[in-house]
């Protein structure tokens, strides 16, 4: 389920020949829309060993692996690309078409995040910066035009300031954990998120704080596109 090498070497000319839905053509079981609305679409893959997935398109998406993973990925133009993965993997793609197996010995799972709609300018570096409120906890691994994807590393009873999302955004739970989130009028919840929990969650300002005993670490893909 890690598709980085593939997008990066192929993914300018499959996005020309677009193909089927993956949700439409995958072997039943393996493929869940766990969030969707205008702006993203968010599947979750579960893959056995030896699962195939016929050629098949994807808008622009951002990818998070969790689980070891090992694929063979077949394109329109008769290339393929072998490429292994592990837990906490991640990466923004162009738009891509191509097949894919999973020619490893474990199921394979993953996160992917959609993005529906074009760039819209957004910007998220302003007061309130997540990543600029709390840069011993947060690391950007991409910023583009659709996306900024972080990689946010919380300590056993560590806490992130007050923060601000400016737009909507996306968080994948690498390993889970026990949270608590207040939010800006003082208002608190908390919740024990398993490993591989996606949370859609709108604009807003918050602070979190790791009540757990181990570290939590989680990807926050903050969105750029056009809300519709």
């Amino acid at each position: 389920m890690n598709v980085r090498i593939a997008c990066i070497l192929f993914g300018l000319g499959a996005a020309l020949l677009p193909g089927q839905d993956v949700v439409k053509i995958a072997p039943a079981g393996t493929v869940k829309v766990e969030y969707e609305d205008s702006q993203v679409r968010v599947l979750r893959f579960k893959e056995p060993p030896g699962t195939k997935m016929a050629m098949h398109s994807h808008p622009p998406y951002v990818s998070v692996g969790l689980t070891n993973d090992v694929a063979k990925y077949s394109f329109p133009d008769g290339k393929t690309a072998d490429q292994a993965g592990k837990p906490g993997d991640v990466q923004f793609s162009k738009a891509v078409t191509h097949a894919s197996e999973n020619t490893g010995k474990t199921k394979a799972e993953a996160i992917f995040v959609e993005l529906k709609t074009a760039p819209a300018g957004t910007v998220l570096t302003g007061e309130g910066d997540m990543v600029a409120a709390n840069p011993a906890m947060s690391k950007v691994e991409a910023d583009n035009d659709y996306v900024r994807i972080t990689r946010v590393t919380v300590p056993a009873h560590g806490k992130l300031a007050m923060h601000s999302h400016p737009s909507r955004y996306v968080v994948v739970y690498v390993s889970g954990g026990h949270m608590k989130t207040t939010t800006a009028d003082g208002k608190a919840q908390t919740a024990n998120l398993a490993p591989g929990t996606v949370r859609a969650n709108p604009a807003g300002k918050h602070s979190n704080e790791n009540l757990g005993n181990k570290p939590t670490e989680a990807v926050v893909i903050e969105l750029k596109t056009a809300a519709k």
